[in-house]
């Protein structure tokens, strides 16, 4: 039997109120599935910050941690030269510093005299007084050697001298530990020192002492001198004295003979300017940075 129009219509009404609703249901779904896809998306981007952020604050922390650790570490070297210096200062461990500073003095020969010298740099540079090269003419001695603290005898170069501050540059070859110049300006009254030379041809021989007076008036009119009660003596010229933490802060030049305990050391501010003229005018190039 034929559908009455009547039923087509309502039908027909039905077909398309069920179309508009997939469309709509259609249309739903998709909002929401892009709502999510965004809310998915935003929480990524969220995790992916946080766990850069957290990474962050890892490195920062294992940064941190590791400051700490050398910051402790250096406290601890620093209680350990403290302790080292408290030793030093109370006469117990002034052999450490002996043993190691004689490693880079020297004894210097010539033709006409025997003093001492020490080794500021490491491609072999000695620095000594001139007049220890020096024969009775004033002139510069033939044949000059230098012994180190192994015995081992070695030919060196003259390479110039200051006359003035009494210094003079000698060059061996082979590497070596120097000794390192403090800064005589923080040196005061009373400071504990050793002296290291060859007294009278006994090589190596060290006496200690202390700084007795600063900006003393040496013999050529400059108060460039410490002068120290520690025992100098014909064959010291040249060699170092040597403070608590040893740091050469001078180079022995002279005694005098009439009285008992005055030696003289050009003090190492002085040391090191001469020893650079020295290497500018003769090297052209500086030997103590």
């Amino acid at each position: 039997m034929a559908l009455k129009r009547h039923h087509k219509i309502i039908i027909g009404s039905f077909s398309f109120f069920v179309l508009v609703l997939i469309i709509l249901l259609s249309f739903l779904t998709y909002s929401v599935y892009i709502q999510e896809s965004q809310h998915y998306n935003s929480l990524n981007d969220k995790l992916s910050t946080l766990e850069a952020n957290t990474q962050s604050q890892i490195n920062t922390i294992s940064s941190n941690l590791l400051d700490v650790q050398n910051s402790l570490n250096k406290s601890q070297e620093q209680v350990q030269q403290q302790i080292s210096l408290l030793k030093a200062t109370n006469n117990a461990d002034f052999s450490g510093i002996i043993n190691q500073s004689i490693k880079s003095v020297v004894t210097i020969k010539t033709s006409a005299a025997q003093g001492t010298g020490f080794i500021i740099n490491s491609n072999g540079y000695v620095v000594t007084n001139a007049h220890v090269l020096a024969d009775s003419s004033g002139h510069l001695a033939s044949n000059i050697q230098v012994i180190t603290d192994k015995q081992q005898t070695i030919d060196a170069k003259y390479i110039g001298y200051n006359g003035t501050l009494d210094i003079a540059i000698l060059k061996i070859p082979g590497t070596y530990t120097p000794l390192d110049l403090g800064d005589s300006n923080k040196v005061q009254i009373g400071d504990k020192v050793i002296a290291i030379g060859n007294p009278l041809g006994l090589q190596f021989s060290v006496s200690e002492g202390i700084i007795s007076a600063t900006n003393r008036e040496g013999i050529n009119n400059l108060p460039y001198y410490f002068q120290t009660d520690a025992a100098l003596n014909p064959g010291n010229s040249g060699g170092p004295l040597i403070d608590q933490q040893g740091n050469v802060i001078g180079i022995n030049n002279f005694k005098i003979s009439s009285g008992e305990s005055l030696g003289f050391a050009l003090e190492s501010d002085y040391i090191k300017s001469a020893v650079n003229l020295i290497g500018e005018e003769n090297l052209n190039q500086t030997l103590i940075s």
